[in-house]
């Protein structure tokens, strides 16, 4: 999870990709993160467990309610995990922390936690240059061409 202009990261290692881990870190974004906060907007990919079904799976309806009234989840393309702010967080965690041996579960929570203090200490932003022009630009294919409408019509 990341807030790229605040320069605030956390970092959960969990075994799997589960929808419950999923759900546990929506839960915690809402109450420990941003207890705050009535709007939190998640920028995340199209992975399955990514839907607000797993806070169902995972909780109460009333509580999966609760937490989802807070949440507005924004999904990036299919084949646009690059538009990911996390995604540039994840890159630079194994640039900066896992290209060693880590030997134990609880050695790989140790390193990302210092890893993420030190990010966070830093207040690291994401520097995001990535504009409407040039979205239409890199996406030509997915933006309709006004001059080609005209003239298919």
């Amino acid at each position: 999870m990341c807030q790229p202009l605040a320069g605030w990261r956390e970092v959960k290692a969990t075994e799997h990709r589960k929808k419950r881990d999923f759900a546990m870190c929506m839960q915690e974004l809402v109450d420990i993160h941003f207890p705050d906060a009535e709007l939190i907007r998640v920028v995340l990919d199209n992975l399955n467990t990514h839907t607000p079904a797993a806070l169902y799976d995972a909780f109460t309806p009333d509580e999966a309610r609760r937490i989802l009234r807070k949440l507005e989840f924004h999904y990036t393309p299919n084949h646009g995990s690059w538009l990911n702010m996390a995604e540039m967080e994840i890159s630079m965690l194994v640039r900066q922390c896992l290209k060693q041996r880590i030997d134990s579960v609880p050695r790989l929570h140790e390193v990302v936690a210092w890893w993420t203090r030190q990010r966070n200490a830093q207040a690291a932003k994401i520097n995001w240059c990535f504009d409407v022009s040039k979205a239409r630009t890199k996406l030509s294919r997915l933006y309709p061409s006004l001059e080609t409408n005209m003239v298919e019509h």
